[in-house]
């Protein structure tokens, strides 16, 4: 196969554009290999599409034969130069090698010359600073140094020190002899017009002559002279001469004395000018030169009495208490949530918050002593703005009611008291760091005096108590007029009797309800709002300001509500308390007065009257015979528990903890509850005694009404008895019963609950087992009873005894088992005798029942009795 010459190939144009950055032949350099698009595969192809293009020929339709020559040349001469490259690039290497050995060398020895330049520049500042302090140095010449530096020192500086007192006192004699000899101070007022710190030292410049005046004219020099009368001439024209020496004192003495006054007045004009363009920096200069006259009191005073806050303020102030009638009423109305703050005063407080807070950048910036003039200021703040407004709204408070007042007191505290914390918080001049400790002390004791003609000592007790003592009585004024009317009035024994006593006693209890009204010192507000609490309607006729006042039966009942209410009116006075005393050692006092309160109203008045109530109601009716006893007080004895276990609970979770610190006061709580409850608890039993008893003689008196023939019914009725269910007697002990067990549920729980039925079960069963010795009983008979004892059964099962002696006995088991005695034949009779076990006792009480078969004649019967 011949092969076309290398002429005839086609020629090859197309190359890709990253092959194209490679140089064509062997004319390559070491960039060739150094860029990233650099690819080998690439870079042989290129060297063998550049050997193809030159042995290129024109196309032919034959196929060229391949020819290797230009491959072979190129590649050898890429080779050749890719050795050459490879040796200038170890060329390279080595030299860049040899630089960085150099570069490392020079680099090591650099850094330890400078380290051993450090460490010498360490050594001398060590023996220098020792030489200078007198420490061990390296010979004794260098302590000696460092002592003879520190006595130069000392020496310059006390030199300089007595230099500047003698240019001082120079200046002072040369003033003083101005002022003695001229009497002017001519020289002190040009330096005092010099501005600057002039004014300062001249302040003090002047106050040193006027020591000096009291020095040289010392008190009782005229009176020594007066007594030299008979001396020599020369003694006495040496008097004449100290006495010319003292006047001339004297005219100097004035002189200074109102150049100093002349002084401070300028100094304080200055002030005030510097305060109204508010040139800080000019009334800090004022404020030290006066701070050397009196303290700066003159300027403190100024910068206060001046404020434009109490300029502007002082109308708002000293105004009408504002707050419509309707807010004032709400305020007095214990059932309401108090409004708030008074509105006057409450603008008041939230201008000084403002006004403090922004006032003290310019007392730091005016003031080097500013903590003292902070001081004044709060303290005028406190003193006149804050406590002439809070007599006001107080005074308005106690013209409305004593609640009012307290309400007022606390709402008002409350308000100034976050002021005072916010003021607290927000540092005043130490802004923005918290307030000092001097600060937050001054305005805890701020805030303390406002208030201490209120809360110190039995003040504020006395007040709550009052409040407390008004609203309860109020509340339950209704109540305890029934409940003494009835224990006044029932005795009487015909009708027109009774409402004739029952209107006299109601009016008389009225009289002496608002004479104790018209007594007592509360503004006519309160008492026209405890007149309505009351629930008295003033009589319109004929201008009568007496009240119609009509109680009827439901004002005698108890109501949980209305005991909720008085707890909620003392919780709210005792929160109060703590608020107000913060929790002191007065709070266990405080709560024992309100304990003993609360016990009167709420136990020996409200609960003590109801349960009496009911008392007498159960007693009235153990001697009712003829009809069915009145159990309707029982429901009111479940409102008692209720308001019981209220007084009780609140006594131990609001009342107890805060008496915790006084053991004597705690204890005396404690003891005071425990009798109360104790007291009402029995009371509650014995009402329920008194009712089982009741309800017991009521069912033995139904069981007296059973006739002999319920259960030996003759032979014509034998069809109707075996008819009928029940007895009529079972039926009514069934109704009964039930009633009193429904009224039980929903007087009673628990433990009471079970308690009480389980007793009324067992003195069922008792009455039966009684009932049925009393009977003769046939054979149908003792069906018909069998059916009662279902009926009974049946009643007591749905009662709720369990774990109580009922359950444990059984519970009606024995009565069935005496109503079978009556229906079973002689032999079974004789079984169930014999194979029951009983004691000699037991058995006795059987054969009394034995006895009241019909067939207790018969031959079997007998055989079993005689067997006993």
């Amino acid at each position: 196969m011949a092969y076309p010459r290398a002429s005839e190939a086609p020629s090859i144009r197309s190359q890709d554009t990253r092959r194209s950055t490679i140089t064509r032949g062997s004319n390559f350099h070491l960039d060739t290999f150094e860029s990233k698009d650099f690819i080998v595969k690439d870079f042989v192809e290129t060297l063998s599409e550049n050997a193809t293009s030159r042995r290129s020929a024109p196309a032919s339709t034959q196929q060229a034969a391949f020819d290797p020559k230009p491959l072979i040349r190129t590649f050898e001469a890429a080779l050749s130069r890719l050795g050459s490259l490879s040796e200038e690039l170890t060329e390279q290497e080595t030299d860049l090698s040899a630089a960085v050995r150099r570069a490392e060398s020079q680099h090591n020895q650099t850094v330890s010359s400078l380290s051993r330049k450090l460490e010498e520049a360490t050594d001398q500042f060590n023996r220098l600073e020792n030489t200078l302090n007198g420490g061990i140095g390296d010979s004794p010449s260098t302590d000696a140094g460092g002592a003879v530096a520190l006595q130069i020192g000392e020496k310059l500086e006390e030199l300089e020190r007595q230099r500047q007192r003698a240019v001082d006192t120079k200046d002072l004699i040369d003033y003083w002899i101005e002022v003695s000899e001229k009497g002017s101070l001519s020289r002190l007022e040009d330096k005092r017009r010099l501005g600057g710190d002039s004014k300062v030292q001249c302040a003090a410049i002047a106050r040193q002559l006027l020591k000096m005046s009291h020095r040289l004219d010392p008190e009782g020099s005229s009176q020594m002279n007066g007594k030299r009368a008979n001396a020599t001439n020369g003694a006495q024209s040496k008097d004449m001469l100290g006495s010319n020496d003292n006047g001339t004192t004297n005219r100097t003495r004035v002189v200074i004395e109102k150049f100093l006054e002349s002084l401070e007045k300028d100094l304080l004009d200055q002030f005030d000018d510097h305060y109204r363009r508010q040139n800080l920096n000019g009334m800090r200069d004022c404020a030290v030169a006066v701070r050397d006259f009196n303290d700066g009191s003159s300027v403190i005073g100024m910068f206060v009495n001046q404020h434009q806050f109490f300029i502007d303020k002082s109308q708002l102030v000293t105004e009408a208490v504002g707050g419509d009638a309707e807010t004032w009423e709400r305020i007095a109305d214990a059932d309401a949530e108090p409004p708030g703050v008074e509105p006057g005063l409450q603008a008041l407080i939230d201008e000084i918050r403002l006004v403090v807070q922004e006032e003290c950048f310019t007392i730091k910036r005016a003031f080097p002593f500013y903590e003292e003039v902070l001081t004044r200021f709060l303290q005028r703040v406190f003193q006149q703005s804050i406590q002439q407004r809070l007599e006001l709204v107080l005074e308005k408070a106690e013209s409305i009611s004593t609640l009012a007042f307290l309400r007022t007191v606390q709402t008002s505290r409350s308000y100034i008291s976050s002021m005072v914390e916010d003021l607290k918080s927000h540092g005043l001049t130490e802004h923005p760091e918290p307030a000092t400790p001097q600060i937050v002390s001054f305005l805890d004791q701020q805030m303390e005096e406002l208030f201490t003609p209120y809360l110190t000592g039995v003040a504020y007790i006395d007040r709550e108590k009052k409040s407390l003592e008004y609203l309860y009585r109020a509340l339950l004024f209704k109540f305890t007029m029934y409940h003494e009317r009835r224990k006044k009035v029932t005795s009487a024994s015909m009708l027109d009797r009774m409402a004739q006593r029952s209107r006299q006693f109601v009016d008389s209890t009225r009289e002496a309800y608002f004479d104790k009204l018209d007594t007592a010192d509360l503004p006519a507000s309160q008492k026209a709002m405890l007149i309505r609490l009351a629930g008295i309607k003033p009589a319109e006729s004929n201008g009568d300001k007496k009240a119609e006042i009509e109680v009827t039966e439901d004002d005698g009942q108890l109501e949980v509500p209305k005991a909720k209410k008085m707890l909620r009116w003392l919780a709210e006075g005792v929160g109060r308390g703590l608020e107000l005393n913060g929790g002191g050692t007065e709070t266990p006092k405080d709560v024992q007065a309100l304990h003993q309160l609360l016990i009167t109203h709420m136990g020996d008045i409200y609960i003590d009257s109801s349960l009496d109530w009911a008392v007498d109601m159960a007693t009235s009716q153990e001697s009712v015979t003829k009809v069915e006893p009145d159990l309707s007080f029982l429901p009111s004895l479940r409102i008692s528990i209720q308001i019981l276990h209220l007084l009780q609970t609140s006594v131990n979770t609001m009342l107890l903890p805060l008496a915790l610190s006084n053991v004597t006061i705690r204890r005396d709580v404690e003891k005071m509850t425990t009798a109360t409850i104790s007291r009402l608890e029995s009371k509650v039993s014995i009402i329920l005694h008194k009712t089982l008893d009741v309800s017991l003689a009521w069912t033995a008196r139904l069981l007296a009404n059973q006739k002999k023939t319920d259960f030996k019914p003759k032979e014509e009725d034998a069809d109707s008895a075996i008819g009928a269910l029940q007895t009529p007697t079972c039926l009514s002990i069934f109704t009964f019963l039930s009633k009193v067990a429904n009224l039980a549920n929903t007087t009673l729980d628990g433990s009471n609950l079970s308690s009480f039925l389980s007793e009324l079960a067992l003195g069922l069963r008792s009455l039966l087992l009684e009932h049925l010795k009393k009977f003769p009983v046939s054979l149908l008979g003792g069906i018909i009873l069998s059916k009662d004892v279902a009926k009974y059964e049946e009643l007591v099962q749905g009662w709720k005894c369990d774990g109580t002696v009922w359950e444990r006995q059984e519970g009606m088991k024995v009565v069935k088992d005496v109503a079978n005695l009556f229906i079973i034949s002689p032999e079974a009779l004789r079984e169930r005798l014999r194979g029951s076990g009983k004691g000699s006792e037991e058995v006795a009480e059987l054969r009394k029942y034995v006895e009241r078969r019909e067939d207790v004649g018969s031959v079997g019967v007998q055989a079993v009795l005689s067997g006993l």
